[in-house]
C-alpha cells in the first residue's frame, strides 16, 4: 500500500471536506468535496503522477501555472481534466468554486510505463481520461477499496494513452526545407491552446514556451499540421462552443464569451463556416 499522506502535498488556504483515499500497490485514488467557497489559493506538489478531474460542479474561474511555464485560465466544469507529472508543482487560484473532484495518482517508481516525457496539460474534452477517473471514483465509493488487478490494468491503459497522446500529429508531409515542430512540441501547443481557449490567444503565447520566434513558430506549425495556428484555434473554439450548446443552457452570447470570442456575431461566422448553420439553428436541430 502506498504512503497516501505523501503521494501529493496539497497546500490550500481552505482545505476541502469529505476526503476519500483508496490505494493499491502502484498508486491511489483520491477525491474530495468542496462546498461553495468564494476564493481559494494554494499549491499542489505531487510525488506521484497525478491525473485530476472535475466530477461535479466547478468554478467560475480556475487559474494555475506549473513548473515549466504551463498555464491555464478559464471556467471549470464537469469533464475538465488535467495532468501533473511527479515533482511538478502547480500554483492555483479558484473563484466561486463548488465541486467534487477525483484524482488518480500513479507511483512513478512502479508505473508500468515511463512517463518522463509527458508534460502537464489540461483539457475540457478528453472523454477517455475523464471516464477513467469517473469509473475509479464509482468503484472506490461503492466498495470503499480498489481491486489490485483492476488498478494495475487501468494504470497501464492510462500510461499508454498519455504516451501516445504526445505523439498524435496530423499526418502532413512537411514541405521540403520548411521548419517543423516535433511531435511533442505540437502536442504541447495543442495543450496550450486548449488551456487558453476561454481568452485571447496570441502567437507569442504559443511560440515563447518553445523558445521560437513568432514567425518561425507560425511556419513550423503550418508545415507540421497543415493548418495555421489561427485555423487550429478557431476550430477548437467552434468544437468547444458546440459542446456547450448541446450540454448546457447557456445563451449563444454566453457561449461565445466562454470560448474566447468577442460576441455572438463572431461565433456565428465561425460556426456557419464549420457547421453550415448558425449556433441557434444548430442547437434547435439537436432536439428534432
Amino acid at each position: 500500500m502506498p504512503d497516501t499522506a505523501s503521494a501529493t502535498k496539497w497546500t490550500v488556504d481552505q482545505p476541502p471536506s469529505d476526503r476519500l483515499v483508496a490505494g493499491w500497490t502502484g498508486g491511489l485514488y483520491e477525491s474530495a468535496i468542496r462546498p461553495f467557497t468564494a476564493r481559494v489559493e494554494g499549491r499542489i506538489a505531487p510525488r506521484h503522477h497525478l491525473l485530476m478531474a472535475t466530477l461535479k460542479g466547478g468554478a467560475a474561474r480556475h487559474s494555475f501555472t506549473t513548473d515549466g511555464g504551463f498555464r491555464f485560465e478559464g471556467r471549470d466544469a464537469p469533464g475538465m481534466i488535467s495532468f501533473l507529472p511527479a515533482g511538478c508543482e502547480r500554483r492555483l487560484e479558484l473563484e466561486k468554486v463548488c465541486w467534487e473532484w477525483g484524482a488518480i495518482a500513479i507511483d512513478p517508481d512502479l508505473a508500468p510505463l515511463r512517463l518522463d516525457g509527458v508534460g502537464p496539460f489540461a483539457s475540457a474534452d478528453d472523454p477517455f481520461l475523464f471516464g477513467l477517473v469517473r469509473q475509479m471514483h464509482l468503484l472506490a465509493t461503492q466498495d470503499g477499496a480498489l481491486d489490485e488487478t483492476y488498478c494495475d490494468a487501468m494504470s497501464l491503459a492510462l500510461g499508454q494513452y498519455l504516451v501516445s497522446r504526445g505523439k498524435v500529429v496530423a499526418h502532413v508531409r512537411p514541405r521540403h526545407g520548411s521548419p517543423t515542430l516535433t511531435a511533442r512540441q505540437v502536442r504541447q501547443t495543442f495543450d496550450r491552446i486548449e488551456a487558453m481557449l476561454s481568452g485571447a490567444i496570441r502567437i507569442r503565447d504559443l511560440s515563447e514556451p518553445l523558445g521560437l520566434s513568432e514567425g518561425h513558430f507560425h511556419r513550423a506549425f503550418r508545415a507540421s499540421t497543415g493548418r495555421t495556428p489561427l485555423e487550429e484555434i478557431s476550430e477548437r473554439r467552434v468544437e468547444r462552443a458546440a459542446s456547450l450548446l448541446s450540454q448546457t443552457g447557456l445563451s449563444v452570447t454566453e457561449v461565445a464569451l466562454e470560448v474566447g470570442l468577442s460576441g455572438p456575431s463572431q461565433l456565428a461566422r465561425l460556426f456557419r463556416g464549420a457547421k453550415g448553420a448558425s449556433p441557434s439553428a444548430w442547437r434547435r436541430n439537436l432536439s428534432r
